[in-house]
């Protein structure tokens, strides 16, 4: 079921990027690169993912296999029955997960047209999905069984007899690897609680090897130290039936700690796919408070192409009848004596008459004063407090600041982090250029355009903003105008998010399917070494209720260790991403990511209880 899971995914993502619609066009460029990758992700994953369930198989047929040798059957026949095998159930999983997938085709195709607001989106006949699937799954199936059947080490037809049990391995643990892994993982945590924009790239780094080795020595040695040190309390391991499953669990752990850091590292990636989605989810539906402008044109007062932009924008929205209101800001720069920077000052007039458009209060300025323009919601908080008296150098013109506009006007990305507004008046008194002329700009002209319908609007200046884009590729930015439109950017940002939520979803299935599969491989390679267990306990006298608690004390941990320690780290990743996320963009994502985190924990639990419930129904037998 799961490698038939995989094969489908895989298949319907392979239709999707080979669509003849949709892989040459602009808008899904960005998007089918991402399901490039999420190709390869879970190309890698199902690879791995098989080749550990085959030996998980294989593991809990070895009595069958020491059989057949018993009776005669050559090392070499053995070989060829499990590759048969394999390519058997390999091939019924391609066939079925291909047949599915395209009957499910046009259902996905119906939806990534509807995302990517296209005209037609049709169902289509190539043999590159086809063949690109049934290579990738077919090639994976016959080199892991050749890759299990070479590699294998050979065992004794005594130990092949005697079953699971007597092929555990036991791993030693070390008091010094116990606690580095407990440090490599508070340290990441640490690095997470103080990244900044600045440090974003180098501490990303830095965090992820830190979190991947803590927890393998958290696994393989931390939880072993603990389980021992608990143990030798008496009082507390000697209590009532904790004896019985604490033991277990020492076994348990010496010998599937790796299991545990894989499992733990793959849920992690998965509450990460669904945590992302949930951050693009809250930016997607906040984009609009952000971005309060339909259209913003900015460029250098000597720009050549002003006039020209200006009038195509103005036709383009004329010509489809959509209502806008046009304010035109000359924007000065100045050196201010209180932080020895460059401030943006905007003139009194040109900020009221956007300020009418939105339905604001207006501003009122007498000579000598001057007002913060707010970057971010906080910062309207911030800057209230805040009392500056600073003279423009350059024209020796002294302001006090002492009051902030007390609502956004622009959308960050606009103005400067100091920016102010000043009188008609004060403005006219600046007629010497900035210090930094000519080698830097004196200022700029804005043209912004209130649009209530801008969604409508993307559309509009096309070539415009795609040179932007273009431009912002290269090494240095050279244009003397930047343009964007809200509307536009919406449509990408929208599109990009709505094809994450189907890639991430069900790459995120995938994961969380594999992570709980693992438990249950596991489970089922010993599961007749547990019926010994719990059938000697049955005679001893256990009652059912009884058996029932100490299955809980035995699986709980197996489960919820390392689901809780992924937790830990989405929690943390979360977190800084939060901090990144206010920097650029001013969005809260805690709701989103609590919702999605529950969701998750839902899942798993419900997972737990169905296992359990199988495995009750196991030993009883």
């Amino acid at each position: 079921m799961a490698s038939f899971f995989s094969v489908l995914v895989f298949f319907i993502y392979s239709m999707l990027m080979f669509h003849p619609e949709i892989e040459n066009g602009f808008l899904g460029n960005v998007p089918i690169v991402w399901m490039v990758v999420a190709e390869v992700i879970l190309v890698l994953f199902s690879w791995f993912f098989i080749f550990y369930s085959m030996r998980a198989f294989l593991e809990a047929r070895t009595k069958e296999f020491a059989i057949l040798l018993h009776l005669g059957m050559e090392r070499k026949q053995l070989s060829k029955l499990i590759f048969l095998e394999t390519v058997i159930i390999g091939s019924i999983s391609i066939i079925l997960g291909v047949i599915f997938g395209y009957a499910f085709s046009k259902f996905f195709f119906m939806i990534v047209r509807e995302i990517l607001m296209l005209e037609d989106l049709p169902l289509y006949i190539s043999w590159q999905p086809f063949l690109l699937t049934i290579a990738v799954y077919l090639s994976a199936f016959i080199l892991i069984s050749l890759f299990s059947i070479h590699f294998s080490p050979d065992r004794k037809l005594i130990d092949l007899l005697n079953g699971y049990k007597n092929i555990q391995t036991k791993v030693a643990f070390t008091q010094r690897r116990a606690v580095l892994g407990i440090v490599l993982i508070l340290g990441g945590y640490v690095l997470a609680l103080f990244i900044t924009r600045s440090n974003m790239t180098m501490f990303s780094i830095f965090i992820t090897i830190l979190i991947v080795i803590g927890t393998y020595f958290f696994f393989t040695d931390t939880t072993q130290y603990v389980i021992d040190k608990m143990k030798n309390k008496r009082l507390f391991y000697w209590k009532k039936s904790r004896m019985l499953p604490m033991a277990e669990q020492t076994l348990v752990l010496k010998n599937n700690g790796k299991m545990f850091f894989v499992m733990s590292i793959i849920t992690t990636m998965a509450f990460l796919s669904i945590g992302l989605l949930a951050t693009l989810s809250s930016y997607t539906s906040q984009y609009d408070k952000l971005n309060p402008l339909g259209l913003i044109y900015k460029g250098h007062i000597d720009n050549p192409y002003e006039i020209k932009h200006i009038s195509s924008v103005v036709n383009a929205l004329e010509d489809k009848g959509l209502s806008y209101h046009l304010t035109r800001f000359t924007v000065l720069k100045q050196t201010s004596s209180y932080t020895k920077f460059e401030v943006e000052v905007f003139r009194e007039s040109d900020i009221n008459n956007l300020l009418f458009s939105y339905g604001y209060p207006m501003v009122h300025l007498s000579s000598g004063e001057a007002m913060f323009i707010p970057y971010t919601k906080e910062s309207i908080k911030e800057l209230a407090k805040k009392k500056v008296d600073t003279v423009l150098l350059e024209n020796n013109l002294h302001l006090t600041i002492d009051q902030v506009y007390p609502k956004l006007i622009f959308p960050t990305s606009i103005v400067s982090l100091n920016s102010i507004i000043v009188s008609d008046t004060d403005f006219k008194k600046l007629v010497n250029p900035y210090s930094g002329f000519p080698d830097i700009e004196p200022g700029y002209h804005l043209f912004t355009f209130d649009i209530p319908q801008w969604i409508e609007a993307e559309d509009i200046g096309v070539s415009i903003q795609k040179d932007v884009a273009e431009e912002y590729l290269k090494e240095e930015y050279t244009l003397p105008y930047y343009f964007e439109n809200a509307g536009l950017n919406y449509s990408y940002i929208l599109s990009t998010y709505s094809l994450f939520t189907l890639v991430g979803l069900l790459v995120a299935a995938v994961f969380l399917l594999a992570a709980g599969s693992f438990i249950y491989f596991k489970l089922h390679t010993g599961l007749e070494a547990e019926k010994k267990k719990f059938d000697v306990l049955k005679r001893m006298g256990i009652s059912n209720n009884e058996l029932k608690s100490l299955v809980t004390k035995l699986l709980f941990p197996q489960f919820f260790l390392p689901w809780g320690v992924a937790l830990c780290h989405s929690f943390f990743a979360f977190f800084a991403i939060q901090k990144i996320m206010k920097n650029f963009a001013n969005v809260s994502i805690v709701k989103e990511v609590v919702f999605a985190f529950a969701f998750l924990v839902m899942i798993e639990i419900i997972y737990y209880y169905l296992i359990r419930w199988r495995f009750i129904a196991h030993v009883r037998d």
